[in-house]
Formats: structure tokens, C-alpha cells, sequence
């Protein structure tokens, strides 16, 4: 007598059913899997100004580009690492550098050699945000205004000294331009960092720095430091009542660390536009523009022609302040 297996049918249905769930498997992927990804690189470590401005503005430029957006940190060699990673990706789009203005516009004049040109290597996209330099001292600095402050100064024998993030960085230019415009004793004193500047500046061992009002605004609501000198044309919203040092008779102290959004230089000018037209829309969203005015950060978009023009005349305005004043990089 044949032996019958009983289990027959049930396994030859548990084949079909595998075969058809590996069928539509192949079919159609899951969401994650068809996703399109675009790299956001920021040359900081997280947690600094610019992967702030990147992680406010990331997911809802997903939603523009019909991506998922990624942010990836690449510090290191005062952006050069993130420029010239971005500068070799694919030119398609999918690599973007949020940067601050130290990379683009300030790197080149100061450096003898780099492994990166921004002009030949990348494609300007859009402004981001401005941030204006803003000067503060400590809370128990008798200066209230930045008038104040260049007046203590002259009386003073070995003038002021000025806390920095570096030489050669923005809070360095910014100084230097506030010495030219006063003729005032300034002194600067280099730090490795915004952080141990300000702390001194917080403690009294330094009597100013000059600084992003993002990374300022904090210490300002709760005491530490005192803002008395705007670098712009205009006041800041979050800080009406602080004067610009154009209205204390000051010409000439404008100093904007902007972020903006560049690829890699044969980028289609097709792609460009659909990037810029995102980076728009985005920056136009009520909780991403509200997020970032918060912080101190201000919302600005541009053309990329607009963004290739400011990068021209920001590199010759600090090419010429760091020929003039001999500045060497650290």
C-alpha cells in the first residue's frame, strides 16, 4: 500500500504564500528602501550653530525635495575636510555643504594653499541665514554701549582686550574692523573656540568678544553678558534696543557670519534651481522661520547669482582686512 502524506497540501500552500509574499517583496519595497537621500554636511561637530541651522531645516527640506534628508558631520581643517568631500561628490544634488562664511569667503585669502577652491570646485545654491556679529561684554563691565566701551578703552594705557574664536575667524575680522573704524587700542586674544572666549569674557579676564547671536542670545537672557554694539546696517529683531555701531558714528563694522548652501560645481543648473526653489519653501515655513528667529538666526534666501556675488565682494572684503593686517593662520 502507497504511502500518502497527509501534509501535502498544507506545505503546498505555505509554498505558494511564501512564493507570493517574495513575489510582491520584489514588487514593491518598502518605503524606506525607495526613499531618495540627500546628504546635508556640515564641517562642525553636532551640537554648534551650524548643525542647528541644518537639523531646523532638514526634515522640512525633505519634504520639498521629495527626500530624506541626512546630516553628516565633517569636522576638521577649518571646513576643508567637508568642501573638498563636497566638492568630489556626484554632481547631482544629492550632496549638499551648509557653511558658514569662514569656509567660502575667508579660508581663501587667509591660507597659502587648500585643497578646495569655492569658486572653481562649487555651485552656489541659496543664502540660509545671516548672523550679524553682536559685541558683548561681561555683566560687570561699566560699558553699556559699544560708544562706552571704545571711550574706556582709549583711557586706558594698555587699551582693551578682545576674545576671539581664533585668528583669522569672523570674531577676529570683526574686531580688527571696529580698531580701523576707532582707531582705539584693541588687543586680541585668540581662543580655540567661541566657548572658552565667552567663558572669560562671563568670569572678567577679557573685556569683549564679538560673536553670533545664536551662540550669545542664552547668556545674554540670563545676565552673563551684556550686548552693546550691533555689526549691521540695521538692528536685530530679537535685540531692537541695541544700537549698531553705525548709528554710534562707527562706519564700516559690518560683519555677517552667513550660512549658505553649496554643491559640487558641475551640478546641472536644472538641479540647482529645484534645490533653490526647496531651500525656499522650506526657510518659508511658519515652524522653521519661527525656530530660527528664535535662536537669533535670521532667515534669508537667495538666487545663487546673489549667493556667487556676496561670496565675491565677502572674499575681498576680508581678503583685504587680512592683507592689510598681516593676519597668519594659527
Amino acid at each position: 500500500m502507497a504511502y500518502i502524506d497527509k501534509d501535502i497540501p498544507r506545505r503546498r500552500s505555505a509554498l505558494l504564500l511564501a512564493a507570493a509574499v517574495l513575489a510582491l517583496g520584489f514588487a514593491a519595497p518598502p518605503a524606506w528602501a525607495q526613499a531618495k537621500i540627500t546628504r546635508l554636511v556640515v564641517a562642525f561637530p553636532p551640537g554648534g550653530p551650524v548643525d542647528f541651522v541644518a537639523r531646523t531645516i532638514g526634515e522640512q527640506l525633505g519634504k520639498e525635495l521629495g527626500s530624506q534628508v541626512i546630516i553628516e558631520n565633517r569636522a576638521g581643517a577649518n571646513g576643508a575636510i567637508a568642501a573638498e568631500y563636497v566638492s568630489r561628490a556626484a554632481p547631482d544634488g544629492s550632496t549638499l555643504w551648509l557653511t558658514s562664511v569662514g569656509a567660502v569667503a575667508i579660508n581663501p585669502p587667509l591660507y597659502e594653499k587648500l585643497p578646495y577652491d569655492p569658486v572653481r570646485d562649487l555651485a552656489p545654491v541659496s543664502l540660509v541665514v545671516n548672523n550679524v556679529e553682536l559685541l558683548v561684554v561681561g555683566a560687570g563691565n561699566p560699558a553699556n554701549s559699544g560708544a562706552e566701551f571704545i571711550a574706556n578703552a582709549r583711557l586706558r594705557k594698555d587699551g582693551a582686550t578682545m576674545a576671539s574664536s581664533g585668528t583669522g575667524s569672523v570674531p577676529h575680522l570683526a574686531m580688527e574692523l571696529l580698531a580701523d573704524a576707532t582707531k582705539a587700542p584693541l588687543v586680541h586674544v585668540p581662543y580655540k573656540g567661541a566657548a572658552p572666549a565667552i567663558t572669560d569674557v562671563i568670569a572678567g579676564h577679557v573685556d569683549g568678544f564679538f560673536g553670533d547671536i545664536p551662540g550669545l542670545v542664552g547668556f545674554i537672557k540670563a545676565g552673563k553678558l551684556k550686548p552693546i554694539g550691533i555689526a549691521s546696517n540695521r538692528r536685530h529683531p530679537l535685540l531692537p534696543e541695541v544700537k549698531t555701531f553705525q548709528e554710534m558714528g562707527m562706519a564700516g563694522v559690518d560683519s555677517d557670519n552667513w550660512y549658505a548652501l553649496f554643491a559640487a560645481k558641475a551640478t546641472p543648473a536644472a538641479e540647482i534651481a529645484r534645490l533653490n526653489q526647496a531651500v525656499r519653501r522650506a526657510l518659508a515655513d511658519e515652524s522653521v522661520r519661527g525656530k530660527l528667529l528664535a535662536s537669533g538666526a535670521e532667515p534669508a534666501a537667495s538666487s545663487p547669482a546673489e549667493l556667487a556675488l556676496l561670496l565675491k565682494n565677502d572674499t575681498a572684503k576680508w581678503g583685504k582686512v587680512i592683507r592689510a593686517k598681516k593676519i597668519k593662520p594659527e
